[in-house]
């Protein structure tokens, strides 16, 4: 499809279905900052924009385990009315202990949980094709997580630094006390690329942020609260990691919120 085409019919994950976030249980939130479930009903097949964030996720959908990895730009996956996808985010940091696997190798992937390796896979997988209903699966899904995380080493502090001071603009070497090369080794590992590209992500997510808690600021005074330069880097920015225009997220947005 074309880039024109797609900047026209792309709806962002959160707008398409029925999306929603939960927090997890108190056993798991070492491990993960978000569970969810996006759940898309009657109509036609969504192409759904999901953006750059900067985490990575484990997913069950279409019967098995998948691990969506990090992504740069925008994916846009075509979601099949009747799908129910359940998810669960990992906290920073969290995932390379969890999968055995820097990150740097599933940027732009989404990987089924067996190819990694783990252990337990076909087992939880089984147990989650039992479920009657996806509400019984998403259950399922958080106690596997659970059994799961019993096994597990709490995630390194350092990962959670750089996120936080990614988020806010700041140099996280500094913070952390190391060299510039090994922040480098170290966001590479955890989040799969570097610092720059992590603070890219991070400054979008506020503009998303600032875009679901007011669907009447000027697009001007969202640039600046969000921490871009001007209006014309926003739109650059923005449109690198999104193929949307900031008016039209805030658009999508807007919409979600007045008709949710």
């Amino acid at each position: 499809m074309a880039p024109e085409q797609r900047k026209e019919t792309a709806m962002l994950a959160a707008s398409a279905g029925r999306y929603r976030e939960f927090a997890p249980p108190p056993a798991l939130r070492r491990h993960f900052s978000r569970l969810w479930s996006h759940a898309l009903r009657d109509g036609p097949p969504a192409k759904v924009a999901i953006v750059p964030d900067g985490y990575c996720d484990l997913l069950w959908i279409g019967d098995r385990l998948v691990v969506a990895g990090p992504d740069r730009t925008a994916a846009f996956p075509v979601i099949r009315p009747g799908t129910t996808v359940i998810g669960a985010r990992f906290a920073p940091g969290a995932a390379a202990s969890w999968l055995k696997t820097p990150l740097s190798a599933l940027v732009g992937l989404s990987v089924p949980l067996a190819d990694i390796g783990r252990k337990d896979t076909a087992e939880f997988e089984a147990r989650l094709q039992d479920c009657s209903d996806p509400a019984a699966a998403a259950m399922q899904f958080g106690r596997l997580l659970e059994e799961a995380a019993n096994d597990e080493e709490a995630p390194t502090v350092d990962a959670a630094v750089i996120f936080a001071a990614a988020g806010g603009g700041r140099p996280a070497s500094g913070l952390l006390g190391i060299s510039e090369r090994q922040l480098r080794r170290r966001c590479h590992h955890h989040f799969g690329y570097g610092a720059k590209t992590l603070e890219r992500i991070r400054r979008f997510q506020r503009f998303l942020g600032l875009c679901r808690s007011s669907d009447t600021m000027p697009l001007a005074r969202l640039a600046l609260e969000a921490g871009f330069a001007d209006q014309a880097h926003m739109t650059r920015e923005v449109g690198d990691l999104s193929t949307l225009t900031p008016a039209v997220i805030l658009d999508q947005l807007g919409m979600r919120k007045t008709s949710g």
